[in-house]
């Protein structure tokens, strides 16, 4: 399991807020070389996995990623596609 999270760290007073984040799950069907991911992205508040997969603001699914062809920042861009965001 992958978790990214997005903090906020305040220059004027220092205070870190964590303000998103991402679980990318294998979800255990895909091969050696390609992978299968389940995409939960959190609300902002969750500061728990069980939390955010129980309710994510939304879903998604990578499925093929070539494990080894690519960095791991591939794969959170995939993700981050698999739950509508688009460059």
């Amino acid at each position: 399991m992958i978790v990214a999270k997005l903090e906020l760290h305040s220059a004027i007073t220092g205070k870190v807020t964590e303000i998103g984040r991402m679980i990318i799950a294998n979800d255990g069907s895909g091969t050696p070389t390609r992978g299968d991911y389940d995409v939960f992205l959190g609300r902002k508040g969750h500061d728990l996995n069980a939390a955010v997969v129980r309710n994510p603001q939304r879903k998604g699914k990578v499925l093929g990623h070539a494990r080894q062809a690519y960095s791991v920042w591939r794969l959170v861009a995939r993700a981050l596609e698999s739950v509508g965001f688009k460059p």
